[in-house]
């Protein structure tokens, strides 16, 4: 049971395979690492393995911001260049406000690792008071892109009405302007 004071963070994995159990989910448990090792504050996941389509992952967005009321979630996977990549157009179905800024930023940080970063087509919305953030689907490329955007998160959710989240300063600094 959660109390009140527990953040729920929505955890998507888009996979064909995964979801059909012919591949082990590794993105969404490397998102549920890294919160457990930023996050101060109390939270609990809410996981979801999708297919890569794109009606279905757009109702798991509105089913995990509208009913399940996660003021975060946090996909990977589908974010690339094949037919089959569908995960930033399902995101932009269910937005309210684009935030371009995510998805320059992660691409940015990523080119100085590899290339093939120009690829990516992540991008994250607000939708309601939820901030919904798409990230690639390998490990590594996962923890690069939050450590990239993770200062920023828990102001925009204050901004958009959700719970306060507490970073660990030691990990990640998370930015508020002084008052």
């Amino acid at each position: 049971m959660t109390d009140a004071s527990t953040a729920r963070i929505g955890i998507v994995t888009v996979s064909d395979r995964a979801s059909r159990g012919e591949y082990e989910d590794r993105g969404g448990p490397a998102i549920h690492r890294y919160f457990s090792e930023v996050l101060t504050t109390a939270w609990e996941p809410v996981p979801r393995l999708v297919s890569d389509d794109r009606e279905q992952i757009a109702a798991t967005l509105i089913e995990l911001a509208d009913r399940e009321g996660c003021p975060l979630i946090v996909t990977t996977g589908g974010t690339g260049p094949a037919p089959r990549d569908v995960t930033p157009e399902a995101t932009l179905d269910v937005a309210e406000k684009p935030m371009p800024g995510f998805g320059e930023l992660m691409r940015q940080v990523s080119l100085t690792k590899v290339p093939t970063a120009i690829l990516s087509r992540q991008t994250a919305v607000i939708r309601g008071r939820s901030l919904i953030i798409n990230l690639p689907g390998q490990p590594r490329a996962i923890a690069e892109c939050l450590d990239a955007v993770m200062p920023a998160v828990p102001y925009c959710i204050d901004l958009i009405g959700g719970p306060r989240l507490e970073t660990d300063p030691g990990r990640i600094a998370a930015f508020r302007p002084k008052k």
